[in-house]
């Protein structure tokens, strides 16, 4: 692996570590711990990452001991991957990003372009919610549910635990399908958006951080205006095509009830002819925009509040 540490003059010395561009590469996980980053302490930000219950809802005591420490904090169903059309989506990872420490990289967020692969030319931009002592430089451990619980395991404490390969993970799309309903979207994406890819590699830079991930994780860096802003590939709104809603706290938010079914469908009317894109919201509580999809895509409900244009597997 090789660093490209090209800069600008004067940016560079706003940013004390970061390349502007670098190559990196990936591994994938979801060992349901609660994030490194949810602890207080870790780095200039505006609070500690957001941990969860077992149940998925938000904790707001962020000296919560983890649950893969016998405690009651987890990972956030809403902190796993989705897209927002073809060619790009957001996420968040466990890094290691040669130069820094944890201070550093805590709720950091960076545009990752796939170089190998089958999504090679494909734009993901992560938030870092945690680190790991295995990692190496330049490491970014996507969070991907059934990516392998890894060294910790904190999924069979949380309900029981996930199939799959401790490194590695599942190997099927189908093996999704017995997964918490909270947790089978970001699971499907792996084999719909991601086409299974095993640990591609990609470039990848610094960038101030979307709104969408701050509104998943509750933290933002104190130092993320010095850094580029992100403008979505094609001109793609991120907003109008986000995933499925921030977890709940019954003390603070309406708790978020139980979908049947994470695949059914959702009947659809069509409000003044428009159809809504692959990836696309379709249907939810308080949607008001196209419920109809393009073709080869069918309106998927993944939970009350989020139904989504996915594939139709033939």
């Amino acid at each position: 692996m090789r660093s490209t540490p090209v800069l600008r003059t004067a940016l560079a010395a706003a940013l004390p570590f970061t390349v502007l561009a670098a190559d990196g590469k990936s591994t994938r996980y979801w060992d349901c711990c609660k994030p490194s980053c949810s602890w207080p302490g870790k780095a200039a930000v505006s609070q500690p990452v957001f941990a969860c219950d077992r149940n998925f809802n938000r904790i707001y005591d962020f000296g919560a001991k983890s649950g893969c420490e016998g405690g009651p904090a987890y990972s956030c169903a809403d902190q796993t991957p989705w897209a927002v059309n073809d060619q790009f989506s957001y996420g968040f990872a466990a890094t290691n990003i040669a130069g820094g420490n944890e201070a550093s990289w805590c709720c950091a967020c960076y545009k990752l372009t796939f170089t190998s692969g089958p999504v090679a030319g494909k734009v993901m931009v992560v938030q870092s919610t945690s680190t790991g002592g295995d990692l190496g430089n330049n490491h970014f451990d996507l969070n991907i549910p059934g990516g392998g619980v890894g060294i910790f395991d904190g999924c069979t404490p949380q309900f029981g635990g996930l199939p799959g390969e401790r490194y590695g993970g599942i190997s099927s799309r189908s093996q999704c399908d017995s997964f918490p309903d909270a947790l089978k979207p970001g699971c499907y994406w792996r084999f719909d958006w991601f086409l299974n890819a095993d640990n591609p590699n990609f470039t990848f830079e610094r960038v101030q951080c979307p709104s969408e991930l701050v509104a998943r994780t509750g933290c933002k860096r104190n130092d993320d205006g010095n850094y580029p802003v992100f403008t979505p590939p094609s001109g793609d709104s991120p907003s109008s095509s986000s995933a499925a809603p921030t977890s709940t706290s019954t003390s603070q938010q309406p708790q978020q009830p139980t979908s049947s079914s994470s695949q059914a469908s959702v009947p659809t009317s069509n409000p003044g002819g428009c159809t809504s894109q692959k990836w696309a919201q379709c249907g939810g509580i308080g949607f008001t925009g196209c419920t109809t999809c393009v073709s080869g895509t069918t309106c998927t409900k993944l939970n009350d509040w989020y139904s989504q244009c996915t594939m139709i597997n033939l």
